[in-house]
Parts: C-alpha cells; structure tokens; sequence
C-alpha cells in the first residue's frame, strides 16, 4: 500500500486507464447507434449483457480478491483494490465521477473495449453481437456505479432500481463482507448462483487469506506490509 500511495505512477496509470475506457466506450457508442433491432432482439441483448457483465466483473472480483501477489510491479493496485473490504464507504462523489474513476481500476476492459471496436469497425459479426458486446463493455463500468449506490447511496431511486434488479442491492451484497467466498457479482447479483459454485471449487475464501494480509499491514507490522 505505501508504494501506491507514495509513487504518482500508480495513480496516473489508473487515470489513464479510465480515460482509454470512458473514450472507447463513447466511440463504441456512438458506432452502433444505427443499429435496427425489434424489441424483442433487445430485450433479449439488454438481458443476456446484463447477465454477461454482472457474471465477468464478479468473477475477475473473485480472482482479484483472492490475488496474493503484492510484490509484483502491479502488486500496489493489487492491495489498493483489497482495501475495499474493510473499508467499505465510499468518499461520497458524484456519480459521472465515479463511473471514471472507478472505471480505472479495470484494465482489462481498455482491451476488451478496443477489441470490440475493431469488430464493430469491420463488421465481422452479427449486430446482435456487436450490440450485446458493446453493452457489456458499458455495463462493466455502470457496474462499479451499482456498487457504489449499495454501499453508500440511501436514494429512493437507488433503492427502487435494485428491487427492479437494473442494480445490485444492499441485502444481495453484504454477505459478501459479512460472510466469506460468496456473492461476488456487483452490476446487480444474478450471476451469484453460479459465481458462487465456482468459489466454492477453485477458492479457500478471502477471509483467511488476503484480509489477513490488511489485519498486519493495519498493525503496522513492515514484514507483512501490503
């Protein structure tokens, strides 16, 4: 943690990642907004990318929260992003500002994003999988902003979206900080069934493995520091 907190790298690189992510995601946008669909076609697109990015961001949250590797050159945002489970308030922001700078600890979207760009520019693949594609390449980002509405929001709105399941809801999410290994997925929790299964297969659970590595680096103890 010292490491991300005293070097401007780290932060700038986050920076610019959410950047390449915001700008792709606009262009992407922008592409496929001539795209003729019936209403049945989307409504089968906006379920299955809700579906898709709630089920990818939960599992990298899964791999991510079980990533021991803090000496590594990214190790720093490694331990930046298991902070989060023991600090779970946000600085309250406005939202815009949330969905960029939340969106910058996603690395691997910028080449997702930038992969789905060269498909659309070359039109290689239906415009149903163009559009489901682009829409979980957004809804990634939109993600980190349904988790910041559970954690820290007391909005009507919020609250009502999450009963809809358009967003993730406090009851769905806080086992995941009160329990262990379980309910990973935040754009809105219904690809927990399944996420949940595989952590049981592949995962100890992170609370004797990671958070442990918080409870000494908290305790100021340099031999075991973030």
């Amino acid at each position: 943690m010292s490491r991300y907190h005293s070097g401007w790298g780290y932060k700038a690189f986050n920076h610019a990642v959410a950047t390449a992510n915001l700008l792709l995601q606009i262009i992407l946008i922008i592409m496929v907004s001539r795209v003729s669909m019936g209403w049945g076609e989307w409504i089968v697109v906006v379920v299955s990318a809700y579906f898709l990015a709630d089920l990818l961001n939960g599992i990298i949250h899964m791999i991510m929260d079980h990533n021991e590797n803090y000496t590594s050159i990214y190790g720093p945002l490694v331990a930046q992003f298991h902070l989060h489970h023991q600090t779970p308030l946000y600085t309250p922001k406005a939202l815009p500002l949330i969905y960029f700078i939340e969106s910058g600890a996603k690395i691997w979207l910028a080449p997702y994003l930038f992969a789905t760009l060269l498909l659309v520019q070359y039109s290689v693949i239906p415009n149903f999988v163009l559009l489901l594609l682009v829409l979980v390449g957004v809804l990634s980002s939109v993600a980190e902003v349904s988790h910041y509405l559970c954690h820290t929001s007391k909005s009507k709105s919020a609250r009502f979206l999450a009963s809809l399941g358009l967003l993730l809801s406090r009851k769905h999410h806080m086992p995941h900080h009160a329990q262990d290994n379980i309910n990973y997925a935040f754009l809105n929790g219904m690809s927990d069934p399944l996420i949940n299964r595989l952590a049981v297969w592949f995962y100890p659970g992170y609370k004797q493995t990671t958070d442990l590595h918080f409870a000494r680096y908290s305790h100021g103890n340099e031999g075991h520091r973030l």
